[in-house]
């Protein structure tokens, strides 16, 4: 696969490795970690909690390490130093089962972990200057990663049991800190703009663009918290279960290879809409009719829309918003607010919700998140700031 090659050349295989391994812990993490903590013991509540301290971490932490990447203009310093302590800090997990020492450890894990995807999209971004509209050809190297490693955990779970997603996540985590040992620093453009981040965030199409991020994000709590379990509760297996997760990753995949032309021509605003209409449709197919496989496979190919497309807008939103000395902590506030606010949000409302009222009720919830994210697009997303 050959990227155009603007005036400087772009490091396309060092820049999607460090995709490839970062989205791979993901793809342990997500689908897999509260099934392990299901196995230690903890309830729907426990489990939602736990599994919300990895997006409220991005509350704060990405935006500490953005102000540092910021003012020193070293994110692939900032990178390498949050990933080596990610790892390390993540091998306590193996010392303890208890509650407490679980907490401990993901708080930990999580605030250098949440440092280095805000900080690496900002370098991507420097390094492709203005091709910028070509990030998902390398970002898609982090689906592929996904992919790979959640169809693989359908087999070790299989072979090995839950004992092994622990084992996995540590493996993930040493090839995100060796492969950013591989990525040339590209400093920042300096800017004249030194007004205070403020400015830039109080704008109206900033502000709407934000919230409709924490409700996108909000939205899929309940699909990150209780999928997985909710499947395997269904009788599906473990491979099954796998496989749905990699299909809809795959379609985003193929989101990822077009992006570059869908985005120039058709504008941020229509792609938020049908996006967002697309997830709305999902959210409910998910949790009205899981006993239909046909019907589970449409609505994973729908996550095309409700991450791969939603994902590329938002970073071409954010690096259009957040310009010079602002980049690093846009990307940070992206994250934090998204990422971090509105997973959070929806991991601890699917705690409360899912031995209470069940699926249908939860995954209802996630759809109307949605569709009022929709009618804040409609308003405030106007086509002249594309």
């Amino acid at each position: 696969m050959k990227m155009h090659k603007p005036s400087n050349p772009v490091p396309y295989w060092r820049l999607s490795g460090f995709y490839l391994f970062y989205f791979a812990s993901l793809g342990v993490l997500v689908p897999y970690w509260s099934l392990y903590l299901k196995h230690l013991g903890y309830n729907s509540l426990t489990i939602g909690s736990l599994i919300a301290i990895l997006p409220a971490t991005k509350l704060f932490a990405p935006y500490v390490w953005g102000w540092l990447a910021d003012h020193t203009r070293r994110s692939i310093f900032i990178i390498r130093i949050t990933s080596v302590l990610a790892l390390l800090s993540f091998t306590l997990i193996l010392l303890d089962n208890s509650l407490g020492w679980i907490t401990f450890v993901m708080v930990l894990f999580s605030f250098f972990w949440n440092a280095t995807l805000p900080q690496f999209e900002a370098t991507t971004l420097n390094h492709l200057g203005e091709d910028s509209h070509r990030y998902s050809m390398i970002r898609l190297w982090g689906s592929l990663g996904f992919i790979l490693i959640v169809v693989l955990m359908g087999d070790l779970l299989n072979s090995y049991g839950t004992e092994v997603i622990p084992l996995v996540v540590l493996i993930t985590l040493a090839g995100i800190a060796l492969s950013s040992f591989t990525v040339p620093e590209k400093l920042n453009t300096p800017h004249s703009d030194h007004s205070p981040i403020w400015h830039v965030i109080k704008q109206p199409k900033v502000m709407a663009f934000l919230a409709i991020t924490v409700l996108m994000l909000c939205s899929h709590g309940p699909y990150y918290t209780f999928y997985t379990i909710f499947l395997e509760e269904q009788g599906y297996d473990s491979h099954t279960v796998g496989i749905l997760w990699a299909i809809g990753v795959l379609a985003e995949v193929i989101v990822f290879l077009v992006m570059h032309r869908l985005l120039p021509v058709y504008g941020a605003r229509k792609l938020l809409l049908v996006t967002l209409a697309f997830t709305t449709a999902r959210w409910l197919l998910i949790g009205f009719f899981v006993d239909d496989l046909v019907i589970l496979f449409i609505a994973q190919l729908f996550h095309a829309f409700s991450f791969g497309v939603f994902h590329a807008v938002g970073i071409a939103l954010v690096h259009e918003y957040f310009t010079g000395s602002h980049q690093g902590r846009g990307q940070a506030l992206y994250s934090s607010t998204g990422y971090g606010a509105g997973v959070a949000i929806g991991s601890l409302v699917s705690g409360f919700v899912w031995d209470q009222y069940g699926a249908q009720v939860l995954f209802s919830f996630a759809s109307a998140c949605t569709l009022i994210a929709m009618m804040i697009v409609w308003r405030f997303i106007q086509v002249p700031n594309n």
